[in-house]
Formats: structure tokens, C-alpha cells, sequence
């Protein structure tokens, strides 16, 4: 065993590293990602100092243990990105409140309004086209109007 680790170089840890990248992509989890990243670390690293096989697996221990601080910076920045725009996948819940002109007026409890380049059905109490009228709730494709 410790004739293996003694033999330990610059492209074993290269190897270690795409290989481990390319697990990560097969089983998806991050986790394999910065195991990844350490080894390329730890391998470029020896190109540069040609450390002992003890030393290349002591850095890639701390390597591989700062990674987690990391990991979880990155997942936290990244959570906050995702929530500065609340309504990134939900377009009919950012329409509550705004007012437009209806495109096809409301006969019994159904009509259509224009919003930029998209028609979208609305219900509500009948009012003639081309009234003002406000959005008060969205259900999925469908969207509540209230006379303005």
C-alpha cells in the first residue's frame, strides 16, 4: 500500500480529478465536484513543487475539507440569487395588481386580455371589451379580473 502511495505523482492526481469530474456528472450531487477539484489542485500543485506522497495527501485532505465551507458558500449565494426575483417562473402571480384593457369583453364570466405579446384568458363579472380592468388573482393560466 505504501509502495503505491509512494509512486503517487502530478497525472495520477490529474487522472483522479477528471475522473471524479466525470462521476459527478453520472451521479449528480456536487460532492464529487470539489473531491474533483482538490485532486486537480493537489496535481497541478506538484507540477509546480515536487512534494513527498505524504504531502500531496495531506494537501489534498485540506483541500478536499476547505471545499465543504465552499460548497456551501456557493449553494447559500446562489439560493439568494434564485429568490431576488420571486416571480422568475411564475409570470401569472407577477400580474396581480396591474391594470390592463380588455381585449375580448367578459360574457358569462369569460374573456381575454392582451398582455405584451401574449392573450391570456381572464374570468370575472361581464364587462364590455375595451374596459380597464384589474388583475386580483392568477390560477395557473387563467387570471381573476375586477372591473378598474
Amino acid at each position: 500500500m505504501i509502495e503505491m502511495f509512494s509512486t503517487l505523482g502530478t497525472w495520477n492526481w490529474l487522472i483522479f480529478g477528471i475522473v471524479l469530474m466525470a462521476l459527478e456528472l453520472l451521479a449528480p450531487g456536487v460532492f464529487l465536484f470539489w473531491l474533483g477539484l482538490a485532486a486537480l489542485l493537489v496535481g497541478l500543485l506538484s507540477f509546480v513543487i515536487n512534494p513527498s506522497w505524504q504531502m500531496q495527501i495531506l494537501t489534498f485532505a485540506i483541500f478536499a475539507a476547505a471545499a465543504v465551507p465552499l460548497w456551501r458558500r456557493v449553494a447559500r449565494n446562489s439560493k439568494a440569487a434564485s429568490q431576488s426575483n420571486p416571480f422568475l417562473n411564475k409570470r401569472a402571480d407577477a400580474l396581480v395588481g396591474r391594470v390592463f384593457t380588455l381585449e375580448k369583453p367578459i360574457i358569462d364570466g369569460s374573456g381575454t386580455v392582451r398582455i405584451d405579446d401574449t392573450v391570456w384568458r381572464v374570468t370575472g363579472p361581464d364587462v364590455p371589451a375595451g374596459s380597464r380592468v384589474k388583475i386580483v388573482q392568477a390560477d395557473g393560466a387563467s387570471l381573476t379580473v375586477a372591473p378598474e
